[in-house]
């Protein structure tokens, strides 16, 4: 009987214990406003934009123009700006580590300063 009453005892302690964590989170979590994010480090003056200045979600693509998986992620983030075009930027960001990438590069930023960048 006595391990019986313990063994109760340690689960209504345990519940006690888990609720009281409950509604300690659930106040901690504040309201459900979104965050807002004023200037980030991410975004460069320098940087192509695509998409309205102030959209409410900036997308930053860090991308090398020679790289297979960022050439097979390309349809994915048009599939976004063609299903939100007001409320998506997306800023793009070269990163260069495949071979051929400094030239696609200069070919892209060439053709952006000419007007007729199309990524």
């Amino acid at each position: 009987m006595q391990t019986r009453t313990l063994v109760i005892s340690l689960l209504l302690f345990c519940l006690v214990v888990f609720a009281g964590a409950f509604v300690i989170y659930d106040r901690s979590q504040g309201t459900n406003e979104p965050a807002v994010v004023e200037k980030t480090p991410l975004v460069r003056d320098y940087s192509p934009v695509i998409g309205p200045e102030d959209a409410p979600v900036t997308i930053v693509e860090f991308f090398d123009p020679s790289c297979e998986g960022c050439r097979a992620m390309n349809p994915y983030v048009k599939q976004i700006q063609a299903a939100y075009p007001d409320n998506v930027r997306l800023v793009l960001r070269y990163v260069l580590f495949h071979k051929g990438s400094e030239e696609a590069v200069r070919i892209l930023e060439t053709a952006r300063e000419q007007g007729i960048y199309e990524p």
